[in-house]
């Protein structure tokens, strides 16, 4: 599986390198800033992109933006972001079209190597893997709808979602109309009290409520 890093400190680019190798991957490149990040990936097309969120030139959240113009242009090629905090607004962006093959991980709570490893290889697989902080802080206050609310049905549309399957795509895979879709996804937008933002924007947040809650259950 080949792999582009995009890092800016030197030992934690190499530690990484290593710890990616020995897992059996292939580190095809390394970037040290936002820009030669989006050059490599463009130039090598991974099967997976792992990069810090602060990164020059802006030493802010550059490579999550990065990470955001990489989806945008190539929304096959799954990304990890691994940060020291939640860059909130970016985080959102990267995630709104598709979250399937999307990672948002804190370094600090990256303890376990093999953890890491499924982490990365869930993401390269079309999964994803969101630190429930992250999950946490992109959800904002507590809600009072839950997924206790949901039926069986709507469950598995909301699954699907978070697949970052589209409305098409769902009536696709259950095999129903796409009429029938756009009714149990606005009857989980109700249960969970979803309101107020665009139409884009609350299935990204009804995702991040599933994720929360699968998060839960796994931990």
């Amino acid at each position: 599986m080949r792999v582009v890093i995009g890092e800016d400190q030197v030992l934690f680019r190499e530690g990484l390198r290593h710890v990616l190798s020995d897992a059996g991957f292939e580190v095809v490149a390394e970037a040290g800033d936002a820009d030669d990040l989006i050059r490599k990936v463009g130039a090598h097309r991974p099967d997976i992109v792992v990069t810090d969120v602060r990164m020059p030139p802006g030493h802010a959240d550059d490579g999550l933006r990065a990470a955001c113009v990489i989806r945008q242009r190539s929304p096959a090629i799954p990304v990890l972001v691994l940060s020291q905090y939640v860059a909130t607004r970016p985080a959102l962006e990267l995630i709104a079209d598709n979250a399937e093959g999307v990672g948002y991980l804190l370094k600090d709570r990256v303890r376990d190597l093999d953890q890491f490893i499924e982490a990365l290889r869930r993401v390269a697989a079309g999964g994803s893997a969101l630190d429930p902080q992250i999950v946490s802080r992109l959800l904002g206050r507590p809600r009072p709808g839950s997924l206790a609310e949901l039926s069986a049905r709507e469950r598995e549309v909301l699954g699907l979602m978070a697949e970052g399957h589209s409305n098409q795509g769902i009536a696709t895979v259950l095999v129903v109309s796409e009429d029938a879709v756009e009714k149990h996804v606005s009857g989980i937008l109700r249960k969970l009290d979803i309101r107020g933002a665009t139409g884009t924007n609350r299935r990204v947040t009804a995702v991040l409520v599933f994720l929360r809650d699968q998060a839960a259950r796994s931990g």
